[in-house]
């Protein structure tokens, strides 16, 4: 017999990338294993689809264990989606800066990282990732349950810190307790372990006017060298125009199957490969 928060964990995890990919094929394996260890009544139900399936799990968990992607999920419906369209923003799902990887990182007129600790993390980790985010970052949030909120407060004075409360509606899930301090100091060695080879190239040629003579063996030290005389405020706006560059936006839904947006901001699916893992999704589950 499994324990219930062995099959909280086993739910959450339905919510994963590889799975998500594998909807994308029609591959419904993941869900079909879930179903007959855990909920093999549901078969009896006439014309339920996997789609209903995943929403009622996701129900679940949303309430019962909001784990790092339901925050993730809550906080993108609830906060970013309206900003990411009316600000052309870009957003990442888990952006590498240095040892550390933020779980959202937004790039519009400035940057910010936004660190997950749900219930179920600790903050150990946490020094050490603030530190790697402030190197790139404008603004820095920790998101972090209501219950905790004095752990977190006392941690670190110049994160901004939102409080999230699972058993609240939509709209009040989430509170902002206070504001970040703005970091407008970029540190031009971590810039260059992100950029990859065009972009710091591109980024020489448009503020320089052109590129030096360089090989392939020389070309990251003469390109890290010309980087590091560029004043920090235009040396920001650069970098910020290369992360929204890199990426397209990816598609978000505003109003049905919500439950998936992380997941398509994971996976950068865009609008065709979001509707596609909806709409077979909503075949009638057979085992």
């Amino acid at each position: 017999m499994t324990s219930n928060l062995e099959k909280l964990r086993d739910y959450s995890s339905l919510f994963s990338r590889k799975h998500g990919v594998s909807w994308l094929k029609k591959d419904f394996n993941s869900v079909k294993a879930r179903i007959k260890l855990y909920d093999p009544h549901i078969v009896n139900i006439s014309n339920i689809t996997y789609l209903d399936y995943l929403k009622k799990v996701y129900k679940t968990i949303e309430t019962k264990y909001p784990n790092e992607y339901v925050i993730k999920n809550s906080f993108i419906n609830h906060s970013l989606i309206n900003e990411i369209k009316e600000l052309n923003s870009v957003v990442y799902s888990e952006f590498r800066v240095g040892k550390s990887v933020v779980d959202l990182a937004m790039f519009n007129g400035i940057s910010k990282a936004f660190e997950i600790k749900s219930e179920f993390d600790t903050p150990n980790r946490l020094e050490g990732q603030l530190k790697d985010y402030k190197k790139i970052f404008n603004e820095v949030y920790i998101i972090v349950p209501k219950i905790k909120i004095d752990l977190y407060l006392n941690f670190d004075d110049t994160s901004g810190v939102i409080a999230f409360q699972s058993n609240s509606t939509e709209k009040d899930k989430f509170e902002l307790i206070r504001k970040p301090k703005t970091v407008n100091q970029l540190d031009f060695n971590e810039i260059m372990n992100i950029l990859r080879t065009n972009e710091y190239k591109e980024l020489v040629n448009t503020f320089y006017g052109s590129l030096p003579p360089m090989t392939s063996f020389t070309q990251f030290e003469i390109c890290k060298e010309l980087i590091s005389k560029i004043p920090t405020v235009e040396l920001s706006r650069m970098f910020l125009a290369l992360m929204k560059k890199r990426k397209e936006n990816t598609f978000l839904s505003k109003r049905i199957h919500k439950e998936f947006n992380q997941l398509s901001l994971a996976l950068n699916f865009n609008r065709y490969e979001h509707n596609k893992v909806v709409t077979n999704l909503k075949e009638t589950i057979k085992l």
